[in-house]
């Protein structure tokens, strides 16, 4: 286990029906009993996983003290309502209720409803699908090195928060819990995934990443860049889109109107996502040993930026 990949805490809660099968970062996910009878909890033998968000925060591969209150909710809420909007690519989500005679029963557990969702299990592909649009984060600490992000080779004179000719297929390896993940070329998913499924992958990614921009472009948002993942249907073999999607976790949202008036990176990139707390982070913390409690206006200021993308994107 190295330092900077620190293990999450167990945070299982008692939910009937349901069996605690593993804990990320910052969603925990249960198996239903009758899916793994006599057997123990695990993401192989169950059909449908539910997959809860928690308030927790990570940055740098650390989990952070205090969590973000209601983040657990907002960003399930925001993935539940980009997958209504990318119907063109088949999703994990299946029915969270089921009619018993005249009745409706709710699948989702009181104690976590509004910040779970109940999804089919996938034999999940080991990359991260990430798509840019503008250039910043790792990818502008890779183009001042190389002019180049995982191999994409990228005009000079571009500056920390441009936007790119086009937007860019760059992705990461899903590193097993203990390691980094690792920014690869499209080459090493071809290794990783085979040649056919590397192409949908990314031919995938770029679609999805093009329709949301435009949906977020006429809320005045700008989708600078995202993560994807995806997995294989176990019944049909589809590659289907799986996980949370397009968040305030998974993605970096700027501000339109300050982006087109800014005249620094700052300035610009007015985030609605964690990026308040990556800075304060970097500011305040070596990288070394246990991080640093997250102020209380840090962490207002940061769920404050959540609930105002939601209020954005969705006018609710």
């Amino acid at each position: 286990m190295t330092e900077s990949a620190q293990p999450p805490a167990s945070v299982a809660l008692d939910l009937p029906g349901w069996r605690h099968a593993y804990s990320g970062k910052v969603r925990d996910l249960y198996v239903p009993t009758d899916d793994t009878t006599d057997a123990p909890a695990d993401l192989a033998s169950a059909q449908r996983v539910l997959v809860v968000a928690s308030d927790r925060v990570s940055a740098f591969d650390r989990v952070l003290e205090p969590g973000i209150p209601g983040k657990g909710e907002l960003l399930t809420t925001l993935s539940l309502w980009w997958f209504d909007r990318l119907t063109a690519v088949p999703n994990h989500l299946v029915a969270d209720h089921e009619l018993v005679g005249d009745t409706v029963r709710e699948l989702i557990p009181a104690a976590v409803a509004g910040r779970a969702m109940l999804c089919k299990t996938l034999d999940m592909f080991p990359v991260e699908c990430v798509v840019r649009g503008y250039l910043t984060g790792s990818g502008w600490k890779e183009y001042q090195a190389s002019q180049s992000v995982c191999g994409v080779q990228l005009p000079a004179g571009l500056t920390n928060g441009d936007r790119l000719p086009e937007p860019i297929y760059t992705p990461a390896w899903k590193a097993p819990m203990g390691l980094h993940d690792e920014n690869i070329s499209f080459e090493r998913t071809v290794e990783l995934v085979g040649a056919r499924v590397a192409a949908e992958l990314r031919d995938l990614s770029l679609a999805l990443f093009a329709t949301a921009s435009t949906i977020a472009e006429r809320a005045g948002v700008i989708l600078a860049d995202t993560k994807f993942e995806f997995g294989a249907d176990r019944a049909t073999g589809a590659t289907t889109l799986a996980d949370e999607v397009l968040t305030s976790d998974s993605s970096r949202y700027w501000d339109a109107a300050a982006w087109q008036s800014g005249t620094t990176p700052e300035e610009r990139m007015a985030s609605f996502d964690k990026q308040i707390v990556r800075n304060w982070l970097a500011a305040h913390w070596d990288g070394i040993g246990i991080p640093p409690l997250l102020p209380a206006d840090i962490v207002e200021q940061t769920a404050a930026r959540y609930r105002e993308l939601l209020e954005r994107l969705t006018g609710a």
